[in-house]
């Protein structure tokens, strides 16, 4: 019997029995007559002792060889630790186990970095020895977090009537957004299958399948390029129920995420979450996944700087432009070096320069001489600004003016900490159903061409006429935690006809869509329910909730920023004659590499 308790499972009650233990030698000791040593399996750290004066000599002799990561196994006795050298940070830190049998089961060669330090390890290292990282308790921990998160989530939908179905991950190649990966078919010499960035189509084939509540926990895949938050391959919660509305699918997400976030860190979320509409957001924070934990609210100031002659501003606004401030809290001190690198920073996120004006007891600014002083007072007003606060303004199109002062809303809050350690929720809905693509000069659809418009909308589109596809608006929804999306889903069209229109309006041709979507449109011609979903993305969620400053720490094996795993070597050439079989001809010279 190699245990019959895990290492962080004893304690006070245990002193006196006999145990039988099993793990890995986290750190040794040898205090000359006594050895101390911790073992360490997935439950936790227990403290070992060897005496010469308790079991036989051969084992304290043993003892002396044990090294760092050494897997053994140990019988002892549990004793109450000495008044004093009680440990209070460990649940087993009251007792200690005194060894009467020791085995070595494997012994370990010089760790590439060593996992009882809290020193900063390169990541490249960490992903090559991928099964040392994850010893290290800090990861241990995330994993855990990722499975009891896993497990909350299937015991509610359960409860709430769901079916875990699966989808296939070999399916069609239906380019929208990212690219596909695409998989040879041997079988079909020149086609392909594509790997699956989200089970949409046949969660929807499910609906018309009278499956009625449908999820699964589900790997997707999408060929583009990576950052923090961001994976090839990737884990999200899937979900798609029928008979409906927005606010029954917002309602059954809330009350999941409610129980996840008691069950699995103790915190007690307060429901319903507050909702904004994506204009809203746009105007008040300038994207639509906002932090809401502060404040700092992007403000118009058109009105007020049409009364000054500011020709940066002025240009700005009769070219059809905006003009928004945002308030630098605390920022009045800055020194002119510290405001010409604010301005550099709004150049590199694209606006053409940052206007400012600093709040002390008076106003300081090289623009002040366009503005009448009330004026300034008035800008001032708007944004909150006193004392000690320096105001910053970006005049350009809309979408610039947007994008350069919510990303630089976040950086003043992280430098001034403005960022409490509370959790925030916020639903963006109301989304509009179209976006302009200017590299392909047509609008596409911003979710995806399934989303259902809005009743109103509909309503237009089947009339016919011209139509201002800018101004439809659909039945989709986000939510957004701390700033980070970590879930998306709409209500989906469920009449073919409509479905037919929408790819129409989004430059579709006939012939296209029954290529691409043929096996859908058929299967809304035999009575579909209404029916949406949303789908939560479990990698990002968990990463949030451990606090984890990337993906990457909540994923057992996931690829670098280049899609490339140092573990295994993936991705990496293959034998010709596999080629050969797939009818596939390489030109990348064999030397290149994933890494090149």
């Amino acid at each position: 019997m190699y245990r019959n308790i895990g290492c962080g499972e004893i304690d006070l009650t245990y002193v006196g029995k006999e145990v039988v233990m099993s793990g890995w030698v986290f750190r040794s000791r040898d205090h000359g007559g006594l050895i101390f040593c911790d073992l360490r399996d997935r439950t936790g750290v227990a403290q070992l002792v060897f005496s010469p004066d308790y079991g036989e000599a051969s084992i304290h002799k043993t003892a002396h060889q044990l090294r760092a990561e050494y897997v053994i196994t140990i019988k002892g006795d549990v004793r109450e630790r000495p008044q004093g050298t009680e440990n209070p940070d460990i649940p087993t830190g009251g007792v200690e186990v005194y060894v009467t049998g020791l085995e070595i089961l494997n012994r370990s060669e010089p760790l590439p970095f060593q996992l009882d330090q809290d020193v900063e390890i390169a990541e490249s290292n960490r992903l090559k020895y991928r099964y040392l990282d994850l010893r290290r308790p800090e990861m241990l921990k995330n994993i855990v977090m990722r499975h009891k998160t896993c497990k909350a989530v299937r015991d509610y939908l359960n409860d709430k009537g769901f079916l875990e179905i699966e989808t296939p991950v070999l399916t069609k190649s239906t380019p929208e957004g990212a690219r596909d990966y695409l998989v040879p078919a041997r079988m079909s010499p020149g086609c392909f299958y594509a790997l699956p960035q989200s089970p949409q189509l046949f969660k929807q084939l499910l609906m018309v399948a009278g499956m009625e509540r449908y999820y699964q926990i589900v790997r997707c895949f999408r060929d583009e390029d990576l950052r923090a938050d961001r994976q090839p391959e990737f884990t999200q919660i899937d979900m798609e129920m029928s008979f409906v509305a927005v606010d029954d699918v917002i309602t059954l997400v809330e009350g999941l995420i409610k129980k996840v976030f008691n069950e699995i860190r103790g915190e007690a979320l307060s429901t319903p979450f507050e909702r904004l509409s994506y204009s809203k957001a746009m105007e008040r924070f300038g994207n639509d996944k906002p932090d809401m934990r502060f404040q700092l609210e992007l403000k118009d100031m058109a009105d007020l700087a049409s009364l000054s002659s500011f020709k940066v501003f002025l240009d700005a606004l009769s070219s059809g432009g905006r003009v928004k401030g945002l308030l630098g809290k605390g920022m009045a001190g800055y020194s002119r070096r510290e405001t010409d690198l604010l301005t550099a920073e709004a150049q590199s996120l694209g606006a053409k320069g940052l206007a400012w004006i600093k709040v002390k007891e008076g106003f300081e600014s090289p623009i002040l001489k366009f503005f009448p002083e009330d004026v300034v007072r008035q800008m001032a007003d708007r944004l909150q600004a006193t004392s000690g606060d320096m105001m910053l303004f970006v005049a350009d199109k809309e979408r610039v003016v947007n994008d350069v002062l919510s990303r630089m809303r976040l950086d003043i809050a992280k430098k001034q900490n403005l960022i409490p350690a509370v959790d925030k929720f916020v639903w963006i809905t109301d989304f509009p159903l179209f976006e302009w693509n200017e590299e392909d000069s047509r609008f596409q659809a911003i979710h995806h061409p399934f989303t259902s418009p809005t009743d109103e909308d509909i309503k237009k589109i089947m009339d016919g006429g011209d139509i201002d596809l800018s101004g439809l608006k659909s039945k989709a929804y986000d939510i957004v935690l701390n700033g980070s999306e970590i879930g998306g889903g709409s209500i989906r069209i469920h009449r073919p006809e409509l479905q037919k229109e929408i790819f129409k309006l989004i430059g579709m041709a006939e012939a296209e869509a029954e290529e691409r979507f043929g096996f859908l449109i058929d299967a809304l011609k035999y009575g579909a329910p209404p029916h949406g979903g949303l789908a939560i993305g479990l990698d990002r969620l968990v990463m949030l909730m451990t606090g984890a400053q990337s993906i990457r720490d909540v994923i057992a094996f996931p690829k670098t920023q280049r899609a490339a795993c140092p573990l295994s070597g993936a991705p990496s050439h293959v034998d010709k004659k596999q080629l050969r079989e797939l009818y596939i001809s390489s030109t990348v010279p064999d030397e290149k590499t994933a890494a090149d």
